[in-house]
C-alpha cells in the first residue's frame, strides 16, 4: 500500500503543478454542469485527462470515478476516486485555494460502504501537500499532522460551504444564521477536500456541508480520520453527501446537537 500511495501523491503533485500553469496562462470556461455557476474549465478536463492517463499506465486493472467523468468499473476492487481541480470557482478568479484531491478506496465507490486506503490533497496555488495512508497518520508536507484540540463549540471556528442551486444556498444560509451565535465564527473557503485537509491540521476545528459528492469528500476525509478527528453523518449515519461533519470527536457531538434542530428538510 506504501507503493501505491506514494504513487498517488508523486502524480497529484504533477497534477496540482499543471493546474498551476494554466491558471497562469488564463481559465477558459468549457461549461456548466447543474447550473449556470457550476462551471468546468478546460484546465479541469485536462487534469483529470492526465491523472486518469497516468493511473491507468500504472494500474490498468483498477477502477476510476472522476468529477469531470472518467468512469472505469476496474477488476481489482480498488477505486481511483478523482476531483481534478477542487474549488473551481475559486480556480476562475484566481483566489488561490484549489486542489487536486485524489483518493484509493476498496470496494463500491460509494462513501456509505467504501474504506480509503490512501488520500492526497494538494492546493495549486501554495503547493501544500496533504497526505494520508489508512493506518500510518496523515501530514503536512511530510510533517505529522493532528486535529486541533476539542474546545466548546462557543471557541470552535467552523468551516462550511454552500450548494450551486440558489433555492439551497439560502436554507444553508439560514443554518448559518442559526449556529452563528454559537460558534467562535464561521468560514466558507470555497474548496471542500481543503476545509476537511484544515480541520485535519487544525486550522479550522470543524467543517460541515450537505451536498458533497464522492470526489469532494474521499482524501480529505481520511485525512481527518488519520489526524484523529471524527465523521458524522445525520443520527448515527455514516459520512455521505446527504450530510458530512468533521471534528474533533468532543467538539463532532456538540457541533451535531447544534445544528440538529436547525436542520431543513433540504439543505
Amino acid at each position: 500500500m506504501r507503493e501505491l500511495h506514494d504513487l498517488v501523491v508523486g502524480i497529484a503533485v504533477e497534477a496540482a503543478e499543471l493546474a498551476r500553469i494554466r491558471r497562469h496562462e488564463g481559465v477558459d470556461v468549457a461549461a456548466s454542469k447543474s447550473s449556470l455557476v457550476d462551471i468546468v474549465t478546460e484546465a479541469d478536463r485536462e487534469v483529470e485527462r492526465f491523472v486518469v492517463e497516468r493511473l491507468l499506465a500504472a494500474r490498468p486493472d483498477d477502477g476510476i470515478l472522476g468529477e469531470e467523468g472518467a468512469s472505469v468499473a476496474g477488476t481489482s476492487g480498488l477505486t481511483w476516486v478523482i476531483d481534478p481541480i477542487d474549488g473551481t470557482v475559486n480556480y476562475f478568479y484566481d483566489i488561490p485555494a484549489y486542489a487536486v484531491s485524489i483518493a484509493l478506496v476498496e470496494g463500491e465507490p460509494e462513501p456509505t460502504t467504501w474504506r480509503a486506503l490512501s488520500g492526497v490533497v494538494v492546493n495549486g496555488a501554495t503547493g501544500e501537500r496533504f497526505e494520508a495512508l489508512r493506518g500510518g497518520g496523515a501530514r503536512l508536507d511530510g510533517h505529522e499532522i493532528r486535529v486541533a484540540d476539542a474546545v466548546p463549540a462557543s471557541m470552535a471556528l467552523v468551516g462550511t460551504g454552500f450548494g450551486y442551486d440558489a433555492g439551497r444556498r439560502e436554507r444553508q444560509a439560514a443554518v448559518v444564521q442559526g449556529l452563528i451565535g454559537s460558534v467562535r465564527d464561521i468560514r466558507r473557503i470555497g474548496s471542500a477536500a481543503l476545509d476537511l485537509a484544515s480541520v485535519a491540521c487544525g486550522r479550522l476545528n470543524g467543517y460541515f456541508e450537505r451536498g458533497l459528492q464522492p470526489w469532494d469528500m474521499a482524501a480529505g476525509a481520511l485525512l481527518v480520520e488519520e489526524a484523529g478527528g471524527a465523521l458524522r453523518g445525520w443520527e448515527g449515519e455514516p459520512a455521505s453527501s446527504a450530510f458530512l461533519l468533521a471534528a474533533h470527536p468532543t467538539l463532532a457531538d456538540e457541533l451535531t446537537a447544534l445544528l440538529a434542530p436547525l436542520r431543513p428538510q433540504d439543505v
